[in-house]
């Protein structure tokens, strides 16, 4: 039995899967501030109702990212953690991957999208070749919103992380080359996780737990401190 874990988006997701890729259990949560303490409650209520066993799990299949920065560090270090403590691989997929894989064999490129917020998304391109294996063409980046028009300069397929806020600007900016996977796809599924890394499970492939890391692709965002800092040296008075 498989974990699979995305904390890439704010819609967090975990799935129990089979080797076999069928899927035991599966958890999708709403977003909302605070939500990832909800993670280790969920696999939880995932194995009571799936009546599985936690010390059955053979891996763990995590989204590294790019996508949201608290949520990657939570993920990952759960991720870790559960790996450590239970003595079983993990290993780390690109979120763009994974939300790609969900469009299922288009004639057409397909550009997974996630806000990046400063008007930017981290995107990539992929594609389903013949034997059904979805190949990569364009290594993950962070474009600004402006950028895509340029970026796709043929017919594709669209997939993100929002379809309510994303798809009247994809609309906007591509135009009538924008091409767009059904609404209810436009999340990071588990499965799908599970989905693209369960070849390298199978094939032995997997990361080092002391070495995997998020994949960020852009600077944190930092905010300056509101108070100034106090200069000079302190003297007492008298």
């Amino acid at each position: 039995m498989i974990l699979a874990v995305n904390t890439s988006t704010l819609q967090f997701a975990l799935a129990l899967m089979e080797t076999d890729g069928s899927v035991l259990a599966e958890y999708l949560a709403a977003k909302g501030k605070g939500h990832f303490g909800a993670l280790m409650p969920a696999l939880d209520f995932l194995l009571n109702t799936s009546e599985s066993d936690i010390l059955d799990l053979e891996g763990l299949i995590v989204a590294v990212g790019p996508g949201s920065f608290t949520g990657l560090r939570v993920g990952l270090s759960a991720a870790k953690g559960l790996c450590h403590g239970l003595d079983i691989p993990i290993i780390g997929i690109s979120s763009l991957e994974a939300l790609a894989s969900q469009v299922l064999f288009p004639d057409f490129s397909i550009i997974p999208i996630l806000d990046s917020r400063k008007g930017e998304f981290f995107t990539a391109r992929f594609v389903w070749s013949g034997d059904r294996k979805l190949t990569r063409k364009m290594e993950d980046m962070c474009l600004k919103a402006a950028d895509l028009s340029s970026f796709s300069m043929e017919h594709s397929v669209f997939i993100g992380n929002s379809y309510s806020s994303q798809e009247a600007l994809v609309r906007k900016i591509i135009g009538p080359r924008a091409l767009l996977a059904p609404p209810h796809c436009w999340n990071i599924s588990a499965s799908a996780v599970g989905f693209v890394g369960l070849k390298r499970f199978l094939a032995c492939d997997f990361d080092n737990p002391e070495t995997i890391n998020p994949l960020y692709l852009r600077p944190p965002d930092i905010r300056p401190n509101p108070i100034p800092p106090i200069s000079g040296t302190f003297a007492p008075e008298g």
